[in-house]
């Protein structure tokens, strides 16, 4: 029998990188790795993640600029920065909350 994987994280959460300088936005879930062989072998070997767990699509960002990520569960905490995010296509699908957290626009897909 298969165990079931349960994201830990929801979308619209802020998270940040446990190792690596960056934070960002979830703006969606795969709930076992589903990115290229060549992509994951691409990561140093000594903090390749696992693949047996949930992924998350982030609108990242770090000092230089913002990009998209795709980031292991392993590899994420909650993010406790109140620093709004500055990332360009956050806004086209998602509303700031008044908690400081985000929620998909009405009528947004994730």
């Amino acid at each position: 029998m298969n165990d079931i994987k349960h994201a830990k994280f929801a979308i619209g959460q802020v998270v940040r990188h446990r190792l690596y300088p960056f934070r960002g936005l979830i703006f969606d879930i795969d709930p076992e790795f589903a990115n290229t062989e060549e992509w994951w072998l691409s990561i140093p070997e000594e903090v390749r993640p696992r693949k047996d767990q949930p992924y998350y699509h982030l609108y990242a960002e770090n000092a230089e600029t913002t990009y998209l990520a795709y980031v292991s569960e392993q590899n994420l905490l909650l993010d406790d920065n109140d620093a709004p995010l500055r990332h360009p296509d956050i806004g086209e699908r998602f509303l700031k909350d008044g908690n400081g957290g985000y929620r998909l626009r009405p009528g947004s897909t994730n």
